[in-house]
């Protein structure tokens, strides 16, 4: 586990020196953030886009978007796809943090342990391991390192992960290699190099920054 660390540490800081450090948007409040993510899931940035402003343009408040027709809000984002599964998810998330908090506020998560808070999230339906962690790392700036298909993908294929490991396994393995101080930035990097370099079908090795890091080019010899 050690020498994984040191070189998870070392894949953090060459892609650091190719990339630089990568800044991703002005951080959004939580409950903001909360809906982006679920609209993102199964789908690119641009439609996850698209729908959560198109949403915020229809409706003033969070409060809007709980309380209104389950149908009006899967028309609103049905760019984001699965609208029918993420309007009334959105919907009875909403509802379920105002029963428990009595409003649409989760600035309070960012004085609880990351554990806790990370726990609090995914007691709601449709809130796994990797929209909780977005919350927290980019709008509540605490140590949780989001694990999305690019990086489930690269860190399989360099190996720093075994490749039997499921995503719901890597969020909390991956967190134990990165020092918690890199999640940011290496989250956002090893996007980078997912889409542009280490790509599903035909990654380009000749052009990978961190390819004398990687186990991938050993096994297809």
């Amino acid at each position: 586990m050690a020498n994984l660390k040191r070189r998870a540490t070392k894949v953090h800081q060459t892609l650091l020196k190719a990339f630089g450090e990568p800044i991703w948007r002005n951080p959004l409040p939580a409950i903001d953030e909360l809906v982006s993510t679920i609209l993102s899931q199964n789908t690119n940035d641009m439609n996850r886009d698209r729908a959560f402003y198109a949403l915020r343009a229809k409706y003033p408040t969070w409060e809007a978007v709980r309380d209104a027709k389950p149908q009006d809000v899967i028309a609103t984002i049905k760019t984001a796809g699965l609208a029918n599964q993420k309007g009334p998810r959105i919907q009875q998330v909403l509802r379920s943090i105002t029963e428990e908090r009595g409003s649409l506020n989760l600035d309070f998560l960012a004085d609880l342990p990351v554990e806790d808070a990370r726990a609090w999230l995914m007691n709601f339906n449709g809130v796994g391991p990797k929209t909780a962690a977005i919350v927290l790392c980019f709008s509540l700036n605490k140590p949780a390192f989001p694990v999305d298909t690019h990086i489930y993908r690269v860190t399989g294929r360099i190996g720093l992960r075994p490749e039997s490991m499921n995503v719901e396994q890597a969020h909390p393995y991956l967190e134990s290699l990165f020092p918690p101080e890199s999640y940011y930035a290496a989250h956002l990097n090893l996007i980078r190099l997912g889409r542009e370099v280490c790509t599903a079908r035909k990654p380009l090795c000749a052009k990978c920054p961190i390819v004398q890091l990687c186990d991938y080019e050993f096994k297809t010899l």
